[in-house]
């Protein structure tokens, strides 16, 4: 089972969930809406690791920052989609009342929050986690090199154009596909 961890005010069921559902099966992606804080995210992201066979980590965004988090923990193959490297310098400029895209559910990025974020972060990856880290250059809002230099070493993907909310997911289905059998 893959457990799809979505981006910052996101829901689990976006467009990339739904494309991933399609094309794995409803039963083989658990995709849930998460919590809005840190911390809680990273609390409900264990129980689901530990409660369901899970076997793949995808996270997109800020949910590609979560995979990366509790991977050194969990150690399980991880896809990751444009990822946020260093979301507690990224948020820290957006504090104050969010709303969640999908429902419009209010939520709040504050002090503790990015404090939260910062504590996440990791310094260096174990030479045994696996990555493959899909990338596109048009993103938006990140900065894809930044990705690829903290991933290097790891599989990394960059494709030229797209957007932050990854253009044309079902293109690189397959590349995930062959990229898990290859995986041990």
């Amino acid at each position: 089972m893959k457990l799809f961890i979505h981006g910052l005010g996101s829901c689990g069921w976006g467009a990339k969930s739904l494309a991933m559902r399609r094309h794995f099966g409803v039963a083989n992606l658990l995709a849930p809406d998460l919590p809005f804080t840190p911390t809680n995210v990273i609390a409900r992201l264990k129980d689901l690791v530990t409660r369901y066979p899970v076997s793949t980590l995808i996270g997109s965004s800020l949910g590609g920052f979560y995979a990366t988090a509790i991977n050194r923990e969990f150690g399980l193959p991880a896809i990751l989609i444009n990822p946020v490297v260093y979301p507690h310098r990224l948020l820290a400029d957006y504090r104050g009342e969010q709303r969640r895209w999908c429902d419009d559910a209010p939520f709040r990025i504050n002090d503790d929050y990015v404090r939260a974020l910062a504590g996440l972060q990791r310094d260096e990856l174990g030479d045994d986690e696996r990555y493959l880290v899909l990338l596109q250059r048009g993103d938006e809002v990140l900065d894809y090199r930044q990705a690829a230099d903290y991933y290097a070493g790891k599989d990394v993907v960059i494709l030229a154009g797209g957007s932050h909310r990854f253009d044309d997911i079902e293109r690189v289905l397959p590349t995930i596909d062959t990229w898990l059998e290859q995986t041990p």
